[in-house]
């Protein structure tokens, strides 16, 4: 893999997040209290062996840039030949932010050719999954293909929000529809159809070529899906590569967390008894940035039903984090995080340094970074109250609360005044 690049898109708004988007990128929305979304696709990487990686970003960047640099640089080393590098907007080619996906690898395209790859890996940041890229470089190369794409089985219902491939007995490309009403189904099985993940390889110079056609073409989008795949199928060679998981369950985990109702279901799915994804195989290990904090600690243990008692269940609590007297159930707490006496935390997600006061009640619902939570309150128990307050209201019924510019967000007690 020494002369593969994987290009990891990573500048996408991620609007349908909001407000967990608000202030940083969709790949550095934090995941399952210690991760953050990006740490899926990097981990994949340095798993299958890949050590040169161009990170693209765009908006709402820093997060995203100080995270890497935190957590992910000490793994590669420059004088190898090894990297990881973050390349934001250099306008070299032209002077507007990237207009799809293929024009943002096309915009960087002279730090690609320098590093004089002979595959080109590119993929997303933004999503949750395991993935050995060696095998799908491998298969592009068995296949003699000039550009594979990654496929995912989907019900034809699902089908509608991707690319939807045809394929011939050897898996080659044949018909591309990207988003269609009515997908055409998998040959042979009349209830799924083979999407697209996104993923693809390339051989660098077809690369090159085809993302220069595809900048004089007018009225392209200058997309990979809607523009570069269907413009090749029928004269080059074109392979789908079937989704190999490496998360050992008996189905495929590949989740786009794309909307907050997806994005709390994929997190609540980790606290159960034997959840989908699984976090805790070495095998393939997710690497992440893990400050260095003391551990959570769980104080009081006084009887009866109206005792404080700090306790956690059917929770992940990270790292630096203290229930002093506050109750957790089938909920995700972050780093220096705070349950005081008496509060009551269930089915939510609370970010890194939040702070729930005395007797605070808490139920279904994403409270982002720094928010502090008044004594008395309860959230997520009447959502017109909720809305009434400011608060996001997801169509699935959750609630979720903001972080404000600064590092800490002491939310003004006038607005449970209700």
């Amino acid at each position: 893999m020494e002369n593969v690049l994987a290009v990891i898109l990573a500048g996408g708004k991620g609007s349908r997040l909001e407000p967990l988007t608000r202030d940083r990128a969709k790949p550095a929305v934090p995941f399952g209290g210690a991760y953050r979304i990006i740490d899926f696709t990097l981990s994949n990487c340095l798993n299958s062996r890949i050590r040169k990686m161009l990170v693209l970003t765009q908006y709402k960047a820093m997060s995203l840039d100080r995270h890497i640099n935190l957590g992910w640089r000490h793994f590669l080393c420059r004088e190898l030949g090894e990297f990881i590098d973050i390349v934001p907007p250099q306008q070299r080619i032209d002077e507007h932010w990237y207009q799809g996906t293929a024009d943002a690898v096309y915009q960087n395209i002279y730090t690609i050719e320098k590093e004089r790859p002979e595959h080109v890996v590119i993929l997303a940041g933004d999503h949750i999954y395991k993935m050995d890229y060696l095998r799908l470089v491998e298969y592009h190369k068995e296949r003699r293909a000039d550009m594979t794409i990654a496929a995912l089985r989907v019900s034809l219902n699902e089908a509608r929000e991707f690319g939807v491939m045809q394929v011939d007995t050897e898996n080659r490309v044949i018909g591309f529809q990207e988003k269609p009403q009515q997908p055409r189904h998998i040959p042979g099985d009349p209830h799924r159809a083979m999407a697209s993940m996104g993923i693809y390889v390339f051989s660098a110079r077809f690369l090159f070529e085809q993302l220069c056609i595809d900048a004089t073409r007018p009225g392209s989008a200058h997309d990979f899906g809607r523009n570069i795949v269907p413009s090749i199928i029928d004269t080059h060679r074109v392979c789908a590569f079937p989704f190999r998981d490496e998360n050992r369950k008996s189905d495929a985990y590949w989740r786009d967390v794309g909307t907050l109702d997806a994005y709390y279901e994929a997190n609540m799915d980790l606290v159960s008894v034997d959840p989908l994804l699984n976090l805790y195989d070495d095998r393939w290990p997710i690497r992440t940035f893990h400050p260095n904090l003391p551990p959570p600690k769980f104080v009081f243990a006084e009887e009866g039903p109206t005792g404080r008692r700090g306790q956690a269940l059917d929770s992940i609590v990270c790292q630096g984090s203290i229930l002093s007297g506050g109750r957790v159930n089938r909920s995700i707490i972050g780093a220096n995080a705070r349950i005081n006496s008496y509060a009551q935390v269930e089915d939510s997600i609370l970010f890194d340094h939040v702070d729930i006061g005395r007797h605070t009640k808490i139920r279904r619902a994403i409270i982002d970074k720094g928010v502090h939570i008044p004594p008395n309150i309860e959230i997520g128990y009447d959502q017109d109250l909720d809305r009434a307050r400011g608060f996001t209201i997801s169509e699935g019924g959750i609630t979720v609360i903001a972080k404000a510019d600064g590092v800490e967000h002491f939310v003004d007690s006038e607005q449970f005044a209700h």
